[in-house]
């Protein structure tokens, strides 16, 4: 609130200009003084998946509680040791077999936020159960412009088979919004950021490229709406409002520079434009984005993929020329063994920039970081073996949901994952009784 006018700014304030709109950041300024303090801070929920499993001896920490040594694979993580909750012992029986005979990968990303044992089918009749993120969605959903955002680094397989007998429908996606409805995800961070901040009326590459020259940049037509802010705003707001501007001019200089990139890279256009080639360049993009839709309160629930489940993606910048699915099946090859763990570390870095990004973007009395909720790992332990016991996660933030950091929380063995779902949801004021197969909440994640 601005003390010399007495007003508060509307949430939903945009900046518009030219048919272009932006959604603020929380501003102090949208917040009464009086209540500034008693406000309840908005819970957000983040899922993150990898694909096919991490070497066990990499990842798990050997001793418990506060203690806890930072694992190879967890090292780009060690800057936040303080926000990070290792949760271990974790399972996911629905994606063993029961029955139904090979196919790990695709239970395992069907079953990874459902807690349902999917249906063997590679037509049309799949059938999984509404995942974690959806339940939140269909709450959350309602205060927000999207319900649920689905985003990706790798894309889809075609339809049909993926795995043993399975659709890649449950390998494509972690997301369902009911049994038989997955959800795609989106792995264009242009078509991402159209969404959000909008578009012309043509989907057409070439169209956009013309209305990206006459144009120039978004934020150019939203100055007249900041002049008009900013008499309104503290100095503290016109900081933050200073920093969300210039962060979403920096992604979209980035995906222009993709775009040409990859024009002058492929000729014959294979994958969507504005793809950058490198794992790392298209996660930080994607870490942005989703950075920037939590910030503005876009939405408040993302699922985000690393890679489909049994991705073979090869990471010749890491010296990994063979497809990570491959260096996973190592059957004890130190040689399959260290290129996997590679990809790991590789990975956890992304994810660590994501983690950085939001402990740095303001959120009303704390940080981004503060107020989400974000698991990251995977529905395999061990990709040689596919067995889904003892799952590498960990849960990052949560601060304001009450989630106490800097510890490894060893739970009973065989404790399903689903109980870890269902404590996140609670914990982001969603009452849930059941998911898939859970049988109670993990009260530890609070301390004690």
């Amino acid at each position: 609130m601005n003390i010399t006018t007495n007003r508060t700014l509307d949430r939903r304030t945009l900046l518009r200009g030219m048919g272009a709109a932006l959604a603020l950041p929380m501003l102090d300024s949208m917040v009464p003084a009086r209540a500034a303090s008693a406000a309840k801070p908005i819970i957000r929920l983040g899922f993150v998946y990898v694909p096919n499993g991490m070497i066990p001896k990499g990842w798990l920490p050997a001793t418990e509680g506060t203690g806890f040594e930072i694992t190879p694979t967890m090292r780009p993580l060690a800057p936040f040791r303080d926000n990070l909750l290792v949760v271990s012992n974790l399972k996911q029986r629905p994606a063993e077999g029961l029955g139904d005979g090979a196919g790990d990968h695709a239970r395992a990303g069907a079953a990874w936020l459902t807690g349902v044992h999917p249906k063997k089918t590679e037509g049309a009749e799949i059938r999984a159960g509404i995942s974690a993120d959806q339940l939140a969605a269909q709450e959350l959903g309602k205060q927000t412009q999207f319900a649920s955002l689905e985003l990706g680094i790798e894309e889809p397989s075609f339809a049909g088979g993926c795995d043993s007998g399975y659709s890649c429908a449950y390998t494509n996606t972690v997301s369902w919004r009911g049994p038989t409805t997955p959800n795609p995800i989106e792995i264009s961070p242009r078509r991402v950021f159209e969404r959000l901040f909008g578009d012309g009326e043509s989907t057409d590459p070439a169209v956009r490229l013309k209305r990206m020259h006459e144009y120039r940049s978004m934020l150019d037509y939203v100055r007249g709406d900041v002049a008009r802010l900013e008499p309104a705003l503290g100095a503290r707001d016109k900081s933050k409002l200073d920093e969300y501007l210039e962060a979403i001019r920096d992604i979209e200089r980035r995906i222009q520079k993709a775009e040409q990139q990859t024009s002058v890279k492929t000729p014959v256009m294979e994958r969507p434009v504005g793809i950058p080639e490198l794992f790392e360049d298209h996660a930080r993009l994607m870490s942005d984005l989703m950075v920037v839709a939590f910030q503005t309160d876009m939405t408040r629930v993302i699922t985000y993929m690393f890679a489909r489940e049994g991705s073979n993606r090869a990471f010749p910048e890491l010296g990994v020329p063979e497809g990570c699915h491959v260096v996973t099946h190592h059957q004890n090859d130190a040689e399959k063994i260290a290129k996997a763990q590679k990809v790991e570390e590789h990975r956890a870095k992304s994810f660590a920039y994501l983690v950085k990004r939001m402990s740095e973007a303001e959120d009303g009395d704390g940080t981004l970081l503060d107020h989400t909720l974000l698991l990251y790992g995977a529905g395999i332990r061990d990709g040689n073996a596919h067995d889904h016991t003892d799952l590498p996660l960990v849960l990052v933030g949560g601060k304001s949901a009450g989630m106490k950091g800097g510890r490894h929380l060893r739970s009973a063995p065989d404790t399903p994952m689903t109980n870890l779902l269902v404590t996140m949801l609670d914990r982001a004021g969603i009452a849930v009784e059941t998911l898939g197969d859970s049988t109670g909440k993990i009260n530890q994640l609070a301390g004690a």
